[in-house]
């Protein structure tokens, strides 16, 4: 089934930004598992879900992240309309609402007209954290992380759960965004580039 989002068409008229750092995240992560909830939308299922070969251009292609539905989705636009290749379910901020400050526990949101975008794609296999719960410093990141440029605020980004699958999907993070370490994987090595635009929509929406 393919779905098309004509709205989203306007999107990529906008001029790609950012510039990388280096530096390791400065969220701290913490774990708190919450139910998903009821689906609104229809989806491509995941065993349905179109292979990479189908995708034209990933050039062409952008991040929908869904803070209400914990579900980033790749789409991409074909011929001025929208069409949403893939999903992954994913764990977003503790707190609902848009980010304020570092420690609020939120996830940044922005708007189609104003994405973020990724400035860096880091190997982070071997980045380790204490979440303070007697496990000591552990692998916590997957194999990658992929920085934001997210006005205001600094050490955002999308990575994976090593020891932390159990939070995905759900609400855990101080703000980042986790993927199962397979899924993210995946978006790497088929999707995702320095400079993709990334849409986090609010919690409302």
């Amino acid at each position: 089934m393919t779905f098309l989002f004509s709205l989203w068409a306007v999107f990529f008229a906008l001029p790609s930004c950012g510039t990388s750092t280096s530096s390791e995240p400065q969220q701290q992560e913490t774990v708190i598992v919450e139910e998903m909830p009821v689906d609104t939308i229809d989806v491509i299922p995941a065993d349905t879900a179109f292979k990479y070969s189908d995708v034209v251009d990933k050039k062409n292609c952008f991040i929908l992240i869904s803070k209400p539905e914990y579900r980033l989705y790749v789409c991409e636009v074909v011929e001025g309309d929208t069409i949403k290749r893939v999903h992954y379910p994913v764990c977003v901020g503790k707190n609902k609402g848009q980010k304020q400050k570092k420690g609020d526990m939120k996830t940044p949101e922005c708007t189609p007209d104003n994405p973020f975008v990724i400035t860096e794609i880091a190997d982070a296999s071997k980045w380790t954290h204490d979440f303070g719960d007697g496990r000591g410093s552990i692998l916590s990141y997957g194999h990658w992380f992929m920085r934001l440029k997210t006005p205001g605020h600094s050490g955002i980004g999308i990575h994976g759960s090593t020891n932390n699958e159990s939070s995905v999907p759900g609400r855990g993070s101080e703000g980042c965004i986790r993927l199962r370490d397979d899924d993210l994987i995946q978006l790497k090595e088929n999707y995702a580039f320095v400079g993709m635009r990334v849409v986090i929509l609010a919690d409302e929406e």
